[in-house]
């Protein structure tokens, strides 16, 4: 007769044999989910997504004690979904302006831990890498709190055919740096981003330093550590000083603590996810008068609120412009369908530039 301990141990085995053929398929699934990821450069993590499969699937647990075992066991099951998912993300070639260490690389690395990051000369370098395929998404900045839009990007974003699918914040934090044995003391002369010594210009001043500007903060750092010069600083960040080898000084040196910039996710395709939540309109309007407060009439008129609303001079036409706006919630409804159609009336030009999810901190 079968022993308690017997019979459970068989019913494991059976339940375990299960698991691991769902597992398989589980895991067949998340593959999917990553090519889906790749086309639409979306990262890995879906933070809103783990959270809503959580609660759905912990609620077909009825008994309280297991309910929190089974949450552990998802929150687990997840974690290794994801680590397989970075795995298969080797291969994504990810394009960034700067060299590295550079906030774009730094970006580009957080958003896409597993990634490939490939340095391009300039921003339209990055852009056109994924327009001719040789990466699969470029990570540019499109606006910093401190020195507002950057224009180029926008204007790629523009005229070119690639979508926004992530906007992501990054948190500028300025450090002095210098070689291993310096002090603050021997520093006499600092260089870095002409952005970079005008946010810390209070610092430099009060200090007594010399400035000069470099190409950006990543460049300073490698020019500091190559001079090999124990008076010569550079401003850059805390990532910067492993790569190059070099010493924080002083930390957190901006004028302002509240220093960040956005970094846009751009691919060849445009993503659909229930965590993209705004979108990202761009348009000239008609050489009439009150064509652009008609546009934005017909935004408000069909429960859209802008979050953004930036000018930009266009190339071919002195004193004409075109327009980039931000709005609350995503266009693919019958709602939002709409809305274009009427925008189409007063729009000489007019596109979806994309979708993202808002306030995503890296």
């Amino acid at each position: 007769m079968a022993s308690k301990l017997e019979d459970a141990r068989r019913i494991i085995n059976e339940v375990d044999a299960q698991m691991a053929e769902l597992f398989v398929r589980r895991m067949r699934a998340a593959e999917l989910v990553y090519e889906h990821k790749k086309e639409y450069g979306l990262p890995i993590l879906d933070q809103e997504r783990e959270t809503a499969v959580i609660a759905k699937n912990s609620a077909l647990i009825e008994d309280p004690v297991l309910k929190g075992y089974y949450i552990d066991y998802l929150k687990h099951l997840m974690s290794v979904s994801r680590a397989y998912q970075y795995r298969m993300q080797n291969g994504l070639n990810v394009a960034y302006s700067g060299v590295e260490g550079a906030f774009a690389h730094i970006a580009a690395g957080r958003i896409f831990p597993e990634g490939n990051r490939v340095s391009c000369r300039d921003f339209k370098s990055a852009y056109d890498s994924v327009v001719t395929g040789e990466c699969d998404v470029a990570v540019l900045p499109i606006e910093n709190s401190y020195a507002g839009e950057v224009g180029q990007t926008i204007d790629l974003i523009f005229s070119g055919s690639l979508y926004i699918n992530g906007i992501y914040e990054l948190k500028i934090q300025q450090n002095l740096l210098g070689i291993p044995g310096a002090s603050i003391d021997d520093i006499k002369k600092v260089t870095s981003h002409v952005q970079a010594l005008s946010q810390c210009r209070d610092y430099i001043d009060g200090r007594g330093f010399l400035s000069e500007e470099a190409t950006n903060t990543a460049v300073a750092a490698r020019i500091v550590a190559e001079t090999n010069d124990k008076s010569f600083g550079a401003i850059a960040s805390l990532e910067t000083a492993e790569i190059y080898g070099l010493k924080v000084l002083e930390s957190n040196i901006n004028k302002s603590g509240e220093n960040t910039t956005r970094f846009a996710v751009l691919s060849k395709v445009q993503a659909a996810s229930p965590s993209l939540t705004s979108s990202v309109l761009m348009f000239t309007v008609k050489h009439e008068a009150g064509s652009l407060a008609k546009a934005i009439n017909i935004i408000g008129k069909y429960g859209y609120n802008m979050t953004a609303l930036r000018s930009r001079p266009l190339k071919k036409h002195s004193w004409q412009y075109y327009f980039y706006i931000e709005i609350d919630d995503t266009l693919d409804t019958v709602n939002g369908s709409n809305m274009m159609d009427k925008l189409s009336e007063v729009c000489d030009q007019l596109k979806v530039a994309g979708s993202f999810a808002p306030h995503v901190e890296i």
